[in-house]
């Protein structure tokens, strides 16, 4: 088996309405900056529907190929919340009744609320370690490097915020930003010389509109400060020749 990328991690959406159009996702800009914050790299992101065997298959693969993979939805009290069995068939363990995870939805709903549904959130594959919810208190949980969160971004916020703690991450990755009134059509011969002499730096081009006048947003990433700066001023000078009219913006995470 070919080994993981250290501190690497997957994103894996699980819903319906999010492929459909009628939620949009709110979790995947947000997770990829916190973990950038503790220097793990989302390296990929999937978005697949509430459908067993395409769950069951995505985790393996995700699983077997990062060292973090982070999923979001699928975990309420409804019948087409389907994530917590296609994580346990999966690893291939069962699905039980969580003591801790029932006094907790006890604790919170109250004894004669807590129906069937709602006792559904306390099924955890077996082995599992929960993740605390302190916003409706139906927990997530842990099963080797998979964590499975809610899909509701206040909740997954607040689940990852019991987590972040224990990701092992390399260097964060840092970045520079410089755009221009030039359009990528003109840039691209000499970005590119510039990328191919710097293949250690992450450089990207991305257009766009600003008073109806067309422009370019340059960005440089990497892990090395020094790397970075003589890289981003590589890219300055390439930009300056073609306009004197260039914004710029400061080093940031």
């Amino acid at each position: 088996m070919q080994a993981k990328p250290a501190a690497s991690a997957c994103m894996i959406v699980i819903g319906n309405e999010i492929l459909s159009g009628r939620t949009q996702d709110k979790n995947l800009a947000w997770i990829a900056k916190e973990l950038n914050e503790t220097g793990v790299k989302l390296l990929e992101a999937r978005f697949i529907p509430d459908v067993r065997e395409v769950i069951i298959e995505t985790l393996n693969l995700c699983r077997r190929q990062y060292a973090y993979v982070f999923t979001s939805g699928g975990i309420g009290p409804t019948h087409d919340d389907i994530t917590t069995e296609c994580v346990a068939a999966a690893f291939g363990v069962t699905v039980k009744r969580h003591k801790q995870a029932e006094a907790t939805l006890t604790a919170h709903y109250g004894a004669e609320n807590l129906n069937a549904a709602r006792l559904k959130m306390a099924d955890i594959p077996e082995g599992a370690s929960l993740i605390a919810n302190p916003v409706s208190a139906a927990p997530g949980f842990r099963l080797e490097n998979v964590f499975v969160m809610a899909g509701v971004p206040s909740i997954m916020q607040a689940m990852f915020a019991n987590i972040k703690g224990d990701l092992k991450g390399g260097a964060k990755t840092l970045s520079r930003t410089i755009s221009g009134y030039v359009t990528e059509g003109v840039l691209a011969e000499k970005l590119t010389a510039i990328q191919n002499n710097a293949p250690d730096v992450e450089i990207g081009s991305y257009p766009f509109m600003r008073s109806n006048k067309l422009g370019t947003s340059l960005v440089a990433r990497s892990t090395s400060t020094e790397r970075l700066n003589i890289v981003y001023d590589q890219i300055k000078e390439m930009l300056l020749s073609f306009t004197k009219e260039v914004m710029e913006e400061d080093l940031a995470a």
